[in-house]
């Protein structure tokens, strides 16, 4: 009895407590999705389409018809004005995926399968908004190589060009935690698609991403440059030296770098605790 006892208690894995417990937990459940990612390559495929597109269509399509103040008609001058909005545009619009993916999860009853785990509750949505920080990485990576082909350039150096994308997936990560939240909120994967991008749309076209806030309505000009969106992407305009036409004397404009990291650390923490809030408020119904 006694060595049988031994043998089987010898065999239970150690315990895990507190933030360490969450970290090994939300890395286990972060490779489950990225394997799922893997198998599944459309899921990557078609995230990676609608940027370039995008890409394309802004530069060869629009670019010349779109005019920066002071900084001409060329369109290669509008490419380097564009790619920091473009940039900024793809890692929110993958909250989209976020939502889908959290809602899937939901409707198959996984949150069951995971609550009779020995694991955080907050891991589950923490190891999956890494697995999608891992594919918005990737996706900016192939489309930092699109930009390059079309006339974009870094002028800064390496380092403060790594400061931009920095920038980027702090704001796409902060974001996701918005799309966890509409997936643990709506009743369908085709529903968080949706939910997932209509607002996105305004977020994204009232800022600086496509036009300068100058050209904008002077009532709807403050609301743009106040948008958490238009404060990184102008960070990343000045850290990847790519400033076209007049500077923007704005406050949120002058201080961008430091407007986006606090709104995206804002959003992140308040986001995040309202979806692990009503993740165990779900899993508590289930």
């Amino acid at each position: 009895m006694t060595a049988t006892g031994h043998a089987i208690g010898a065999a239970v894995p150690r315990q895990r407590r507190g933030l360490a417990a969450m970290a090994h937990d939300s890395r286990v459940v972060a490779k489950r999705n990225l394997r799922r990612m893997v198998r599944i390559p459309e899921i990557v495929v078609f995230g990676l389409l609608q940027p370039v597109m995008f890409v394309l269509l802004f530069s060869y399509v629009m670019g010349g018809a779109i005019q920066i103040p002071n900084a001409g008609a060329s369109s290669k001058t509008y490419t380097q004005y564009l790619m920091a909005g473009i940039f900024a545009q793809t890692v929110t619009f993958a909250v989209a995926g976020a939502s889908a993916g959290i809602a899937e999860d939901m409707t198959k009853g996984l949150v069951d399968r995971f609550r009779s785990l020995p694991m955080t509750r907050s891991a589950v949505l923490v190891g999956r908004t890494l697995a999608d920080l891992c594919q918005t990485a990737f996706t900016l990576l192939v489309l930092a190589l699109v930009a390059l082909a079309v006339g974009w350039r870094i002028h800064h150096g390496v380092p403060q060009a790594l400061g931009g994308f920095a920038l980027l997936l702090l704001l796409g990560y902060a974001f996701s935690w918005i799309g966890a939240l509409i997936g643990l909120s709506v009743r369908s994967p085709e529903a968080a698609t949706s939910a997932g991008l209509i607002w996105l749309f305004p977020l994204t076209f009232i800022s600086n991403a496509f036009v300068p806030v100058s050209s904008m309505p002077s009532w709807l000009q403050p609301i743009a440059y106040w948008n958490p969106f238009s404060a990184t992407v102008q960070a990343c305009r000045n850290l990847f030296g790519n400033q076209v036409g007049p500077v923007d004397k704005s406050w949120p404009m002058q201080h961008a770098i430091g407007v986006s990291i606090v709104s995206s650390l804002a959003v992140m923490a308040l986001f995040s605790w309202l979806s692990v809030r009503k993740y165990r408020s779900a899993a508590g119904r289930a």
